[in-house]
């Protein structure tokens, strides 16, 4: 059995993974870059190594540092988290060469669900349906590419196959667009991921975006926990996310669940793993896997009483956990707001110093965060500062909640997205389950540029 598990992040999901470790017992490694001396986690964790400066580069992507950390702290087991190496393969690969446990999915696994061409033939194969497209490699005549966008037909979607995080993708309405948007997308993505192949899918008109939750143990057995709808987003990042997602056809939810649980003991999958969907008129479109946890789990935890992160340890660490479908129940609505230190209406980043903040309470509040009153929000990673949770028997009453929940919250010094979501917890739209992928950004938005 290992016992000490190193945290290869920060922030509120390195304090959540601090929380399970300490929950199990096992020994704790918090590594941290010169720009996060003051995180909370590392004043709980049993070790503390610095890896680096404040630049993500030189930190939390320095694998050497992170690696060299582990070998002096005698860590058994390395937690990636979300974001930064979690979905790099590479890195996983090297956690294994090295003799420590990668807590996650193999390597090969994430190598082959993080390439999006790749990842949409492993999900027809296990019969997940999936967006008309092109996913060999884009010939170089015009003449070629009009039979393609012919067969397609517009609107069509570009994408990098190494794209993630909203990254990547291009919309073309015509055949001009097209052409030019095949140039642009592959320099970006090049810059951006160091590779610049491309495919295309057929562009769905908006959609709702709908994700299933699954879990493996990397021996054969998986699960699924159910659905999130995570369809309010601006510049394909999530804003609210809530669980399940409603309105959805039973039948073909059915047939996507049954799908994802296949895939997931097809590849033998191992722990935590979210398989996302564009969802419009009945129809389930496979988008990618993601091969981690989702910074929206909490939502799945609220409606099963299923503890993700620690399911992810136990799997890893060869701990007693068993899988089996019928101990899944459900039960409820959950929701979550993103608190985000930036202006609520131009998106713009707000580090700086809290002066003071005060969390949300009272029955069926949950309030994953890192922040606290004196604490300096640095400007070189992602601006969550918090995530505020409800869970009630039905969604209409998880928004009241969780508009009693805002209230309550306030933080001062910076600015943040609060607001934003207080409004959001008043529009027609959004409590009536009416929106789609675009809403916020195309109608929400837009009364307040105008003012």
């Amino acid at each position: 059995m290992s016992h000490k598990v190193l945290i290869a992040n920060r922030g509120e999901i390195a304090l959540r993974a601090l929380r399970a470790c300490k929950e199990l017992g096992l020994k704790t490694v918090a590594v941290h870059s010169d720009g996060d001396v003051d995180l909370k986690h590392l004043r709980f964790a049993d070790e503390t190594v610095c890896i680096g400066p404040a630049s993500p580069l030189e930190s939390y992507l320095n694998v050497p540092s992170i690696l060299s950390a582990a070998e002096v702290t005698n860590t058994d087991a390395i937690y990636p988290g979300y974001g930064f190496l979690a979905e790099d393969y590479e890195f996983a690969e090297q956690c294994e060469v090295s003799g420590f446990k990668f807590i996650g999915p193999s390597s090969k696994v994430i190598k082959q669900m993080g390439d999006k061409i790749t990842a949409k033939t492993i999900a027809e194969d296990s019969g997940i349906p999936t967006v008309p497209g092109y996913k060999d490699a884009l010939p170089d005549s015009e003449e070629d590419l009009l039979k393609i966008t012919n067969k397609i037909g517009f609107p069509i979607m570009i994408k990098a196959t190494a794209g993630g995080g909203g990254r990547g993708m291009r919309v073309a309405r015509n055949f001009k667009e097209f052409i030019d948007g095949i140039n642009i997308t592959k320099q970006e993505a090049m810059n951006a991921f160091g590779n610049d192949t491309l495919y295309l899918e057929k562009y769905i008109e908006n959609p709702r975006h709908i994700e299933v939750q699954v879990f493996g143990d990397g021996k054969g057995e998986a699960i699924h926990l159910g659905t999130r709808d995570c369809s309010l987003q601006r510049r394909h990042q999530k804003i609210i996310e809530e669980a399940p997602a409603i309105d959805i056809d039973e039948n073909a939810l059915d047939l996507v669940l049954n799908a994802c649980v296949k895939l997931c003991k097809k590849l033998k999958y191992e722990g935590a793993g979210t398989i996302e969907f564009l969802y419009k008129d009945k129809e389930f479109f496979f988008i990618e896997m993601n091969t981690r946890i989702q910074v929206e789990h909490p939502v799945t935890e609220m409606i099963t009483m299923f503890d993700l992160v620690k399911a992810q340890l136990k799997v890893a660490l060869n701990l007693d956990i068993t899988l089996n479908q019928t101990n899944i129940t459900f039960k409820g609505h959950a929701m979550e707001c993103r608190i985000n230190a930036e202006d609520p209406f131009t998106f713009v980043p707000s580090p700086g110093l809290i002066t003071k903040m005060h969390p949300p309470g009272g029955f069926g509040v949950r309030f994953d965060s890192h922040i606290y009153s004196g604490y300096k929000v640095p400007p070189y990673y992602d601006s969550l500062l918090a995530k505020i949770i409800t869970a009630t028997n039905k969604r209409s009453s998880c928004i009241k909640r969780m508009k009693n929940a805002l209230d309550e919250f306030f933080v001062e010094g910076i600015k943040t997205n609060h607001s934003l979501h207080l409004l959001l917890m008043e529009d027609e739209v959004f409590c009536n389950n009416q929106h789609d992928i675009n809403y916020l950004e195309n109608i929400f938005m837009k009364q307040f540029n105008n003012d």
